[in-house]
């Protein structure tokens, strides 16, 4: 049975006056289409969640406690799982109930209906998660830094948190948690909620997150790890291994905050803390309230690539606290964010700093919006997207992103800087703890800026950047003192083949990334030597420039970079960097056939994130 689009049908159980039920059939409109849940029915409040992990069997054992409200003559409860097992369900004190399992999805999992009474105020569901649960990663310890104890970490968001929790998982249900959690005595286990800052004798952890989060950014790690300050507000959490250089690498922590809340208002949050997990991680960073999770290969000994926790610390305005109602709205998380993100290293680093990423993404952009387009994705290169029937992971490009941000900078530019701060934080704090789609978020800037500043919007303002594909013409152009020198390199070894060494003595991560991706398609040999001995990009310790230089090695078959191309891709699992090399792996028959043997040898240090992208690509 087709379970998305067209209305659900969910069997459930008929409240009555009489003890016999009878079992009958009740049509839902879907609200979110990545999710069964109803909540204008019944919706989930408070979640108390009891777990035991298991890294014998890599099964989490669970009672999922939920507080819910439902409305006077609502019956039935729906959550969303995926390949759980569920043992029991009962109701408030442990009264018995019945539930159904509707027919899997491939996608959206099942959905789980729950008969409820008129005065139900709990729902008890113990239940058993699948070895293989998406949302879920177990690594052994030869996958970790330490090599001694294995790892568990967890990514919930788009729609996986329902493979290691029941819930409702919509981005448009909020709910408060807490948690007990007991792990190997030898372990610390983290959340996304307040968190102990070391291990105790017992293995149990107890949990509490006092805001209302969606389910997308519930998020469990256990390992090895240690915790070190940075202010009385935030620290970092590591393995042994890996702390002193994560606490140095993210040393500016405190100032992105106190930047952050200077710009747009005061974090509320608590604590803002930094998890670096192991290299399988398959994003740059997930921002988990209270506890981002961030991928080692930000660590570059520079500190040239912490935009990427700028990043994550602006989503706690933007998606954590006024989140996106479905993901078909997911740029009004990422736009944001980046718009956000770009302003808080503008205020530590300076503008020529922030134009440097703009410029980036904007290449980065016009490079997605040609593979979309190539790949006859066209509707995919616009704001507002339609991914009904579609995973949402799909909707996880830099249009989202880049597109979204450079439509900000846009209204920003043309009628202000002064003005878009006075909004944005308006924006934040009229909206916090709320969800938002993109009509609501229209209507909001339309009325506040004729109210405010007695501007009125053009419609058309909103049709070229959301609803149209690609990026108008008059979108905004970033520009850098820095990159114009870097372009004068360029130039000068277009002209002569001369690499002056001397020039690039103080660049920056961003400023070798901008020469590498403005250099010609094809080269020589001699000239890829010439460029290698130039940048000493082989050598490189720095994932960014491994992974530009690792594609244009690819394209002109320059050997040399091959082991190094299979031990990034064996070792690192973010699949910003993998997708690029892979991609251009293919593009030959030998380089299909290298793909595929070190797919084979990396794919179990993969996340399902990421061998769902790349099982597609390379099966």
């Amino acid at each position: 049975m087709h379970l998305r689009f067209l209305a659900i049908i969910i069997i459930f159980l008929v409240a009555g006056c009489s003890t016999n039920k009878t079992m009958e059939q009740k049509t839902f409109k879907p609200t979110d289409p990545h999710s069964f849940s109803q909540p204008q029915e019944a919706r989930v409040k408070h979640l108390k969640w009891t777990s035991t992990i298991d890294f014998s069997t890599k099964i989490i054992t669970a009672v999922a406690s939920w507080t819910i409200e439902s409305i006077e003559d609502a019956d039935v409860i729906i959550f969303d799982i995926k390949d759980i097992k569920i043992a029991k369900v009962t109701l408030d004190d442990d009264q018995p109930t019945e539930f159904k399992i509707a027919e899997r999805d491939s996608i959206l999992g099942e959905a789980l209906a729950v008969m409820i009474k008129p005065y139900t105020k709990t729902i008890n569901i113990s239940y058993t998660t699948s070895p293989g649960a998406e949302a879920l990663q177990w690594l052994s310890p030869e996958q970790t830094a330490g090599k001694k104890f294995p790892f568990l970490f967890t990514q919930s968001q788009a729609i996986l948190a329902r493979s290691w929790v029941p819930c409702q998982d919509s981005p448009s249900v909020r709910f408060t948690y807490e948690a007990d959690v007991t792990v190997p005595k030898d372990l610390l286990a983290l959340m996304s909620a307040s968190n102990p800052q070391q291990k105790n004798e017992t293995g149990v952890y107890h949990f509490e997150m006092k805001q209302p989060v969606p389910s997308y950014l519930l998020a469990l790690s256990v390992g090895d790890l240690q915790f070190q300050a940075i202010s009385n507000r935030s620290g970092i959490y590591a393995e042994p291994s890996m702390l002193q250089k994560s606490v140095w690498e993210f040393a500016d922590l405190e100032k992105m905050i106190s930047g952050a809340e200077e710009l747009y208002g005061p974090y509320q949050w608590d604590r803002y803390d930094v998890l670096v997990l192991p290299p399988s991680f398959p994003f740059g960073g997930m921002e988990n309230p209270r506890l981002t999770f961030a991928t080692p290969t930000v660590i570059a000994g520079d500190r040239s690539l912490t935009s990427l926790i700028a990043h994550e610390l602006a989503h706690s305005w933007s998606g954590n606290l006024v989140t996106n109602a479905t993901w078909n709205d997911f740029w009004l998380n990422e736009g944001f964010t980046v718009y956000f993100e770009t302003r808080i290293m503008e205020k530590l680093y300076g503008k020529d700093h922030a134009e440097m990423l703009a410029s980036l993404n904007l290449q980065d952009l016009h490079n997605e919006i040609k593979d979309l387009n190539e790949a006859g994705l066209h509707a995919d290169t616009k704001l507002k997207l339609d991914l009904d029937d579609r995973n949402p992971d799909d909707g996880v490009t830099e249009v989202a992103y880049v597109k979204g941000y450079f439509f900000l900078r846009s209204i920003e530019e043309k009628y202000g800087k002064d003005k878009f701060d006075t909004f944005l934080k308006d924006y934040f704090y009229d909206n916090g703890f709320k969800s938002m789609n993109t009509e609501g978020f229209m209507t909001y800037i339309k009325e506040y800026y004729q109210k405010k500043f007695n501007i009125a919007f053009d419609d058309q303002l909103f049709q070229s950047w959301i609803f149209s594909e690609g990026v108008p013409e008059n979108c905004p152009r970033p520009s850098s003192d820095r990159f114009k020198k870097v372009d004068v390199v360029i130039a000068g070894w277009n002209a002569e083949q001369n690499l002056d060494k001397s020039k690039a003595g103080d660049w920056t991560t961003q400023e070798w990334l901008h020469f590498l991706k403005n250099l010609p398609d094809t080269l020589s040999q001699q000239q890829m030597q010439s460029i290698d001995n130039f940048g000493k990009f082989t050598q490189s310790g720095n994932a960014e420039i491994i992974s530009a230089w690792s594609v244009i090695a690819i394209r002109n078959n320059y050997q040399r970079m091959d082991p190094v191309i299979e031990a990034f891709l064996i070792n690192t699992g973010r699949r910003k960097f993998l997708g690029p090399i892979y991609n251009e792996l293919i593009k030959t028959e030998q380089g299909k056939q290298k793909a595929k043997v070190i797919y084979s040898k990396a794919r179990s240090n993969y996340h399902f994130v990421a061998t769902n992208t790349f099982d597609k690509l390379l099966n």
